[in-house]
Protein backbone atom coordinates (compact mmCIF):
# COMPACT_ATOMS: atom_id res chain seq x y z
CA UNK A 1 0.00 0.00 0.00
CA UNK A 2 1.07 3.15 -0.79
CA UNK A 3 1.77 6.21 2.02
CA UNK A 4 0.25 8.87 0.57
CA UNK A 5 0.45 11.83 3.36
CA UNK A 6 2.10 14.95 2.81
CA UNK A 7 5.72 14.95 5.15
CA UNK A 8 5.88 17.44 7.93
CA UNK A 9 6.72 21.05 7.81
CA UNK A 10 9.03 22.46 10.00
CA UNK A 11 7.68 25.23 12.53
CA UNK A 12 10.98 26.64 10.37
CA UNK A 13 10.15 26.18 7.23
CA UNK A 14 6.57 27.03 7.75
CA UNK A 15 8.36 30.86 8.95
CA UNK A 16 10.45 30.91 6.33
CA UNK A 17 7.72 30.40 3.96
CA UNK A 18 5.09 32.81 5.32
CA UNK A 19 8.05 35.26 5.53
CA UNK A 20 8.56 35.19 1.93
CA UNK A 21 5.15 35.74 1.03
CA UNK A 22 4.95 39.03 3.26
CA UNK A 23 7.98 40.42 1.69
CA UNK A 24 6.73 40.29 -1.62
CA UNK A 25 3.54 41.36 -0.17
CA UNK A 26 5.61 44.57 1.64
CA UNK A 27 7.24 45.13 -1.76
CA UNK A 28 3.87 45.63 -3.47
CA UNK A 29 2.67 48.10 -0.74
CA UNK A 30 6.11 49.90 -0.84
CA UNK A 31 5.45 50.05 -4.40
CA UNK A 32 8.92 48.56 -5.55
CA UNK A 33 9.09 46.55 -8.14
CA UNK A 34 12.41 44.52 -7.02
CA UNK A 35 11.35 44.67 -3.42
CA UNK A 36 8.46 42.43 -4.74
CA UNK A 37 10.14 40.52 -7.24
CA UNK A 38 13.25 39.47 -4.51
CA UNK A 39 11.76 36.54 -3.06
CA UNK A 40 11.01 34.77 -6.53
CA UNK A 41 13.28 32.35 -8.00
CA UNK A 42 14.99 33.49 -10.85
CA UNK A 43 12.32 31.67 -12.61
CA UNK A 44 9.28 32.56 -10.50
CA UNK A 45 5.98 33.45 -11.98
CA UNK A 46 3.66 35.68 -11.21
CA UNK A 47 -0.49 35.68 -12.14
CA UNK A 48 -1.91 38.45 -11.79
CA UNK A 49 -5.61 39.64 -10.38
CA UNK A 50 -6.24 40.67 -13.91
CA UNK A 51 -5.03 36.81 -15.03
CA UNK A 52 -1.35 38.59 -16.25
CA UNK A 53 1.56 36.20 -16.08
CA UNK A 54 4.94 37.50 -15.57
CA UNK A 55 7.69 35.13 -15.80
CA UNK A 56 11.30 35.45 -13.89
CA UNK A 57 12.46 37.58 -11.18
CA UNK A 58 13.84 40.46 -13.04
CA UNK A 59 10.64 40.09 -15.81
CA UNK A 60 8.71 40.69 -12.54
CA UNK A 61 10.52 43.47 -11.33
CA UNK A 62 10.74 45.28 -13.90
CA UNK A 63 6.80 44.91 -14.95
CA UNK A 64 6.19 46.10 -11.85
CA UNK A 65 7.94 48.78 -11.53
CA UNK A 66 6.61 50.08 -14.61
CA UNK A 67 3.45 49.47 -13.03
CA UNK A 68 4.09 51.33 -9.72
CA UNK A 69 5.44 54.02 -11.84
CA UNK A 70 2.56 54.78 -13.89
CA UNK A 71 -0.05 54.67 -10.80
CA UNK A 72 -0.57 54.19 -7.05
CA UNK A 73 -2.36 50.44 -6.82
CA UNK A 74 -4.60 49.88 -4.14
CA UNK A 75 -2.29 48.51 -0.65
CA UNK A 76 -2.72 44.48 0.44
CA UNK A 77 -3.85 43.69 4.03
CA UNK A 78 -3.40 39.64 3.80
CA UNK A 79 -4.02 36.82 6.70
CA UNK A 80 -2.26 33.44 5.91
CA UNK A 81 -4.99 30.65 6.52
CA UNK A 82 -2.73 27.37 5.42
CA UNK A 83 0.92 26.42 4.82
CA UNK A 84 1.32 22.71 3.95
CA UNK A 85 4.29 21.04 2.59
CA UNK A 86 3.38 19.15 -0.80
CA UNK A 87 6.42 17.47 -0.86
CA UNK A 88 10.21 17.81 0.23
CA UNK A 89 11.06 21.09 -0.35
CA UNK A 90 7.98 22.12 -1.76
CA UNK A 91 5.10 23.80 -0.15
CA UNK A 92 1.73 25.66 -0.79
CA UNK A 93 0.88 28.63 1.36
CA UNK A 94 -2.67 29.79 0.92
CA UNK A 95 -3.77 33.36 1.85
CA UNK A 96 -6.55 35.73 2.10
CA UNK A 97 -6.18 38.89 0.45
CA UNK A 98 -7.72 43.10 0.79
CA UNK A 99 -7.29 45.83 -1.15
CA UNK A 100 -7.48 49.23 0.12
CA UNK A 101 -7.21 52.33 -2.36
CA UNK A 102 -5.43 54.93 -2.06
CA UNK A 103 -6.45 57.69 0.48
CA UNK A 104 -9.06 55.17 1.48
CA UNK A 105 -9.84 53.53 4.85
CA UNK A 106 -11.38 50.79 4.05
CA UNK A 107 -11.54 47.34 2.12
CA UNK A 108 -12.91 47.48 -1.32
CA UNK A 109 -15.13 44.14 -1.60
CA UNK A 110 -14.45 44.17 -5.21
CA UNK A 111 -11.07 43.84 -4.95
CA UNK A 112 -10.68 40.99 -2.26
CA UNK A 113 -8.45 37.81 -3.37
CA UNK A 114 -7.34 34.55 -2.61
CA UNK A 115 -3.85 34.05 -3.42
CA UNK A 116 -1.92 30.57 -3.68
CA UNK A 117 2.16 30.87 -3.39
CA UNK A 118 4.08 27.81 -4.15
CA UNK A 119 7.55 27.76 -2.54
CA UNK A 120 10.60 25.66 -3.04
CA UNK A 121 13.60 25.06 -1.58
CA UNK A 122 16.41 23.06 -3.51
CA UNK A 123 19.01 23.34 -1.03
CA UNK A 124 19.95 27.22 -1.37
CA UNK A 125 17.10 28.56 0.95
CA UNK A 126 12.82 29.29 0.41
CA UNK A 127 12.14 30.81 -3.10
CA UNK A 128 8.47 31.97 -4.75
CA UNK A 129 7.88 29.40 -7.59
CA UNK A 130 4.93 30.91 -8.13
CA UNK A 131 2.53 32.84 -6.59
CA UNK A 132 -1.37 33.37 -8.09
CA UNK A 133 -4.00 35.73 -7.11
CA UNK A 134 -7.67 34.89 -7.97
CA UNK A 135 -10.65 37.01 -7.16
CA UNK A 136 -13.13 36.12 -4.49
CA UNK A 137 -16.05 37.45 -5.59
CA UNK A 138 -18.37 34.24 -4.59
CA UNK A 139 -20.95 35.10 -6.92
CA UNK A 140 -23.37 32.53 -6.11
CA UNK A 141 -22.39 33.05 -2.13
CA UNK A 142 -22.88 37.19 -1.07
CA UNK A 143 -22.86 35.35 2.60
CA UNK A 144 -18.97 34.04 1.99
CA UNK A 145 -17.87 37.70 0.56
CA UNK A 146 -19.48 39.42 3.64
CA UNK A 147 -17.49 37.28 5.49
CA UNK A 148 -14.31 37.36 4.09
CA UNK A 149 -14.94 41.55 4.07
CA UNK A 150 -15.12 41.46 7.22
CA UNK A 151 -12.31 39.34 8.30
CA UNK A 152 -9.82 41.51 6.15
CA UNK A 153 -11.41 44.94 7.22
CA UNK A 154 -10.11 43.37 11.11
CA UNK A 155 -6.64 43.66 9.70
CA UNK A 156 -6.37 47.15 8.51
CA UNK A 157 -3.85 49.31 10.13
CA UNK A 158 -1.66 46.00 10.69
CA UNK A 159 -0.41 45.69 7.20
CA UNK A 160 0.43 42.16 5.46
CA UNK A 161 2.24 41.21 8.19
CA UNK A 162 3.16 38.01 9.66
CA UNK A 163 -0.62 37.30 10.29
Amino acid sequence: MNDTRLPELSSADESAVRALYHRALDGWNLQDGAAFAGPFSEDGEVIGFDGTRHSGRSLIAAELGRIFADHVPPEFVAKVRRVRALGPGVVQLDAVAGMVPDEAEDIDPALNALQTMIAVNAGAGWRIALMQTTPARYDLRPDLARALTAELRSLIGRGPGPV
